[in-house]
């Protein structure tokens, strides 16, 4: 059974696929296209049983809003404005966030990997910084940053502590025996870094992408909950605040569709990166 599922050889270069190769091609292609229509058919039954259960009154409407009264608010945000400006806030500080805590990461992570020593003296710091409740930390970055670069701050707190571990684990597992061949033949430690580890790393790298963008996502979030005067956050706590449950759901909706929508760019980065180095 096994063998029957696995990849048949691809054909070399300017040779006709092989009939095996072809019913493999055409079972991925099916399965791809059942994957996302399970995918749709899920989601379409989420919203349906939502609606008829807040209709029904199986749960309360007041509390929960249901998608047929959000569409008419999503178009009252859209049209005054608030939405594109409350939405372009919260993706670009999670952009910001998310490009900091990645820069910050793999350069500490290479830090800790050039050097021994270091690792050894931070390691325990960054697992206790790592659980700490972040959440602690809103009212310094307030302080500290003021309300709109405290959302930033709060962004990189969250997901820079996983990356670097991330990061690092990814570079220590690279073959020892590669690392051994190319200084036998002359590279320096940063060229090892930067022709041996970095590239040996990409599926690390990779993962970290995935985490670090609903990580800082998170961050961003947390800290207009707390201090910033727009954002999705905001307006889910604005909404909150005068009990107007259509604006919080609508909110929460257009945030899962910035969270997918940000996930397809990395699974699409992901897709160049493993046809680059896979």
């Amino acid at each position: 059974m096994a063998s029957a599922m696995a990849q048949p050889t691809p054909p070399a270069a300017g040779r006709e696929p092989s009939p095996a190769y072809r019913q493999w091609q055409s079972r991925e292609r099916r399965r791809r296209h059942y994957i996302f229509a399970t995918r749709i058919a899920l989601l379409v039954a989420f919203l349906v049983l939502w609606e008829v259960l807040a209709k029904t009154h199986v749960v309360n409407p007041m509390l929960t809003s249901y998608p047929s009264a959000l569409w008419p608010t999503f178009l009252e945000l859209l049209n005054n404005g608030n939405l594109l400006g409350h939405t372009w806030a919260t993706f670009k500080a999670t952009l910001i966030g998310f490009v900091l805590s990645m820069v910050i990461g793999i350069g500490v992570a290479a830090g800790l990997w050039w050097s021994d020593f270091a690792h050894k003296v931070l390691d325990p710091f960054l697992v206790v910084a790592n659980a700490m409740p972040k959440i602690a930390f809103v009212p310094i970055f307030y302080i500290w940053l003021g309300s709109e670069y405290s959302v930033y701050g709060m962004a990189v707190a969250i997901a820079v502590f996983v990356t670097i571990m991330v990061v690092y684990d990814g570079f220590k597992s690279i073959d020892p025996n590669k690392i051994k061949l190319a200084r036998t033949l002359g590279a320096s430690r940063a060229q090892v870094l930067r022709l041996v580890v970095m590239p040996g790393s990409v599926p690390t790298l990779v993962a970290a992408l995935k985490m670090n963008i609903g990580l800082a996502l998170v961050g961003v979030i947390v800290g207009e909950f707390q201090s910033a005067s727009a954002g999705l956050g905001f307006l889910i706590v604005n909404g909150s605040q005068v009990f107007q449950l259509n604006v919080v759901m609508t909110a929460i909706v257009v945030l899962g569709i910035l969270s997918g929508l940000m996930y397809l760019v990395i699974a699409r980065i992901e897709a160049m990166m493993a046809r680059r180095y896979g």
